[in-house]
């Protein structure tokens, strides 16, 4: 894929999910300054599937289509310790990839779960075509994986805009589907309604201009605490920076920011018959292209406590847990509490 593409200059110091483009929290950014001595300067380059970026667990390959095009779907399929109660898929969000889910993996698999996370087609070490992209196609692929995996009933534990595609997952296939977790989802309101459309072109254009300092700030208006351990999730995004297949990794970025500006799903929330647990942090103010949206309109945009109480409400059969000082990635931030407030749910006979 040949592109010719200016960089805007010095940072763009603004809210724009760098190479993910999906939600941004912060409104206004200081003037740029000279940025500091990267500490990923002598780093090597990442490619487009990330080959050189380790995973906790064994990856695997499952080779199948998007829009017509052969892709590859690598996940981690990681057994139950002793008698396994069940199984549970999960769908990380458009900034992360499936190795986000460490330490719920752990968790889950200590209590018995067998755990399959993939990279959905687009992400991580997935295929990244560039092709029109949705949230029915990958659920489609999903639940394709899980019927050569013969998992014929799961659990769905869904971040980020992981909670739409799980969303639209649950409505495609509510017989595979046994409980759903929702942990600080996009999509429980219609974006659509208050972020104007935008081009490729111009999202392109944001993309390329991100850098290290910029992509920082906007992984920290995730968490009400950043820690240390965090700067893993920049060091991926600068180390494929500096590589030579960025500007597809950038492209494939903005086709996936138009399939969550394209299909809102709070509209499906009524029609979930299953039970849902709602894991809301409560820190949370995440706005999906914030940046674009009338400043007017962003004062009711990306206020979780109230979207998740809605949620809830919508929701037949929902329950609701609340994290105080929490953010938009609890089984980050909390892992041990995350990880105890699902699997009581899973083991509940509701």
């Amino acid at each position: 894929m040949e592109m010719k593409i200016k960089t805007l200059g010095i940072a763009l110091v603004m809210c724009v999910g760098g190479v993910f483009l999906s939600a941004c929290t912060s409104v206004d950014q200081p003037k740029a300054e000279a940025p500091p001595p990267s500490r990923y300067a002598n780093a090597s380059p990442l490619d487009l599937r990330l080959s050189a970026w380790p995973y906790p667990y064994p990856t695997k390959e499952f080779k199948t289509s998007l829009q017509g095009q052969p892709a590859s779907m690598i996940y981690m399929d990681v057994p139950a310790v002793g008698k396994q109660k069940g199984a549970v898929v999960l769908f990380h969000g458009k900034n992360f990839s499936s190795d986000y889910w460490a330490p719920t993996i752990k968790g889950l698999t200590a209590a018995g779960y067998r755990v399959i996370a993939p990279d959905q087609i687009g992400f991580g070490k997935s295929s990244k075509p560039d092709v029109a992209y949705h949230f029915d196609d990958l659920a489609q692929n999903t639940q394709a994986l899980l019927k050569s995996l013969g998992v014929t009933k799961t659990s769905v534990i869904a971040n980020s805009m992981g909670g739409m595609v799980g969303i639209r997952f649950a409505r495609l296939y509510p017989k595979t589907i046994q409980k759903l977790i929702l942990e600080n989802p996009l999509g429980l309101e219609d974006y659509s309604k208050d972020i104007p459309p935008q081009t490729n072109d111009n999202l392109l254009k944001l993309e390329m201009a991100q850098t290290e300092t910029s992509y920082r700030r906007f992984l920290q208006s995730y968490f009400p605490v950043w820690q240390p351990s965090f700067e893993q999730f920049l060091e991926v995004y600068v180390r494929i920076q500096k590589g030579p297949d960025y500007p597809a990794f950038a492209k494939t970025s903005v086709l996936t920011y138009q399939m969550i500006a394209e299909k809102p799903v709070v509209g499906d929330l009524p029609q979930l018959k299953m039970p849902v647990l709602l894991v809301i942090g409560q820190k949370d103010r995440t706005v999906f292209g914030r940046r674009f949206a009338p400043p007017e309109a962003v004062k009711s945009l990306g206020n979780f406590p109230e979207l998740g109480r809605k949620a809830a409400q919508a929701i037949p059969n929902a329950k609701l847990v609340p994290l105080d000082n929490v953010g938009h990635i609890p089984h980050i931030e909390v892992p041990d509490i995350f990880v105890q407030t699902v699997v009581d749910f899973l083991n509940s006979k509701s």
